[in-house]
This record gives C-alpha cells, structure tokens and sequence, in this order.
C-alpha cells in the first residue's frame, strides 16, 4: 500500500496550476518545475513531476489510467477479494452439509 503524501492536495493542486501559468516563461519543463518547487519550497524538484503528469491524465492530455478509474479499480480489486472469500466460505459450509445428509443416521 502507498504511504500518505506529506504534502496535503491543495498544496499539489497549487503547484500544477502554478506550472500552467509559468511553463512559457522558462526554456524546458524541468525548469519551470525546479522554479515552482523552489516557490513553494519543495524539498525536491522530482517531487513536482508527478503530480503534473497525474494532473495531465486526468484532464485527458496524455493517456494513462486516470485517478478515478484508479480508485474504481482498486475499490473493485477489494469487492473480488471479499466476494472470493466469502463463495470459499459457502463451498465449504455446502460440503459440510452434503457430508452430514450422506451419513446413515444413528440408531439409538
């Protein structure tokens, strides 16, 4: 499981809208983001980089999986895992039970 973000959401989403606005006035991306981390001291420039190639999917400018359909995904991925668990459950609680009506009853 990934471990929380130290940095909270608005945070991020301050950082990506930043970039927007100043990536024309630098040479390369990499440039504007070292300057938006610097900014908003961010221990590290690498930091910022996914949060603009996650902001990017989910607006659809590039192809990915986007954070909803992640979610969707690992909500889905937990729904199988009980559903699996709980039919093993039923497959054996219907074996015992076909076990117990195949016995002869005891005579008393």
């Amino acid at each position: 499981m990934a471990r929380p973000s130290p940095y909270p959401a608005e945070l991020r989403e301050r950082a990506v809208r930043m970039l927007a606005g100043i990536r024309p006035n630098y040479p390369t991306e990499w440039s504007a983001m070292k300057a938006v981390a610097a900014m908003l001291r961010i221990g590290a420039t690498e930091t910022v980089r996914p949060w603009l190639r996650t902001a990017e999917v989910d607006a659809g400018q590039r192809p990915a999986v986007t954070s909803d359909e992640t979610a969707e995904i690992k909500r889905l991925k937990v729904e199988n895992a009980e559903l699996r668990r709980a039919n093993e459950i039923l497959k054996a609680a219907s074996a015992f039970f076909a076990a117990e009506l195949d016995r002869p009853p005891k005579r008393s």
